[in-house]
């Protein structure tokens, strides 16, 4: 079954992903500083497995973006932008201020306001690219979080004496 796109349900769509993108990548203001955060650095504090849960919360952008019919170069460009955020957020310390710095959620819907603006640009992605892409995102996801976890764990040996 196709999924009919219409203009009203489309902007109702990309409002809610603009919320989104602002409360993971810069919805708190942090005092003293004039840098604001979002919840993806902070979830990606946990190493590893926090940058995995930022990526796969990302994804929903990418889902979105599937069903408005964005371009195969808009996927590929916020793939790319989901994966140097959870790539970068996964490095020790870091990675932490990479996170609040990158903005990769802010960036994508930016890409997909940009594509929706001009859809006789670039024509619809393929299906089964589409699906090739968010899995690719999942599948880093998967090797964060085994990566974080396998951390964990050492850091528990050696804290434990084991």
């Amino acid at each position: 079954m196709t999924e009919v796109v219409d203009g009203a349900g489309d902007a109702g769509r990309v409002r809610r992903l603009r919320r989104f993108a602002r409360w993971m990548d810069d919805g708190v203001k942090l005092p003293g500083i004039p840098l604001r955060v979002g919840l993806d650095p902070i979830v990606g504090l946990v190493p590893g497995l926090g940058d995995a849960a930022g990526a796969v919360l990302s994804a929903w952008v990418l889902v979105e973006a599937v069903r408005l019919r964005a371009s195969t170069a808009t996927l590929a460009r916020m793939v790319y932008n989901v994966a140097v955020d959870a790539l970068g957020g996964a490095l020790p310390l870091l990675g932490d201020l990479f996170d609040a710095v990158w903005k990769a959620n802010l960036r994508n819907v930016a890409l997909l306001e940009r594509h929706l603006a001009e859809p006789a640009r670039a024509a619809a992605a393929d299906r089964r690219f589409a699906v090739l892409l968010i899995g690719a995102v999942f599948l880093l996801c998967g090797a964060l979080a085994t990566a974080g976890g396998l951390l964990l764990a050492a850091v528990v040996h050696l804290i434990a004496g084991h």
